[in-house]
């Protein structure tokens, strides 16, 4: 997995997006004015024998295209890292840099596009040129690889195609996407679980569509199906309320 990593790191195949994310390494945001920003592709995140991987959509113009680190950074990777602390699969809750000693349990994390597009929105050619990418780490996770959970129709979409490449069988007409779909994929190590999930995305987040609670549930289903130990759910307290006087 590093040799593939690292040649992914010097990848040059797609001019807008190199153009953009070297943009933005340069002019950079204010609050992050003295930071040396990554500005190149993001390598996938976690060990290379996961049983669980999670894919997302792309990096973040001042989230992981900054830090180097998938989901680091940025709002969508403090819900997605606290959930996975949650459930006992993330040393720490929090990811903010590289080398802030975050570190996953049977997890990796990768996405179909590695460099940050312009408002969060890649081309179909810039997700199909970098493809052999994914293809190439699924390949490489095949052997321990049991479940997975991608984020988003767009990622969904872009995964699938990308399971097919890597050897899995894919069911025709495939499988649409919404949170909570699950299909089974054949393959020559095993069957393959995959999740959907609604994106980890502030648009989502923020509005209540998608709630830690909800995310939660998807990630322990699918450990659970990975065979990765995960904690279980607490319950929730329940608001005390005044109780009204009965008659005798």
């Amino acid at each position: 997995m590093g040799a593939l990593d690292r040649d992914l790191t010097h990848c040059r195949r797609c001019p807008r997006l190199v153009a953009w994310r070297e943009e933005v390494a340069r002019t950079k945001r204010a609050a992050f004015a003295d930071e040396t920003y990554w500005g190149r592709p993001v390598p996938g995140f976690g060990p290379a024998d996961a049983a669980l991987l999670i894919v997302g959509l792309a990096p973040a113009a001042h989230g992981a295209n900054r830090t180097g680190r998938m989901f680091t950074g940025d709002r969508s990777g403090d819900v997605l890292y606290q959930a996975l602390y949650d459930i006992g699969l993330a040393s720490r809750p929090t990811a903010t840099a590289a080398d802030d000693g975050l570190a996953l349990d049977g997890v990796r994390i990768t996405s179909p596009v590695h460099c940050a597009p312009p408002a969060n929105k890649p081309t179909p050619q810039e997700r199909d040129d970098c493809r052999p990418w994914l293809v190439g780490e699924l390949g490489l996770l095949a052997p321990t690889l049991r479940a997975a959970v991608v984020l988003g129709a767009f990622g969904w979409q872009s995964a699938l195609p990308a399971f097919a490449a890597a050897g899995w069988e894919v069911p025709r007409p495939r499988p649409a996407f919404g949170h909570g779909a699950r299909t089974t994929l054949r393959g020559a190590h095993g069957p393959l679980d995959v999740y959907g999930c609604f994106h980890v995305s502030q648009r989502n987040t923020f509005t209540g569509r998608l709630t830690p609670a909800m995310l939660r549930e998807i990630l322990r289903n699918a450990a659970t199906t990975a065979g990765l130990p995960v904690h279980p759910e607490q319950p929730q307290e329940r608001p005390q309320t005044a109780q009204k006087g009965r008659r005798a």
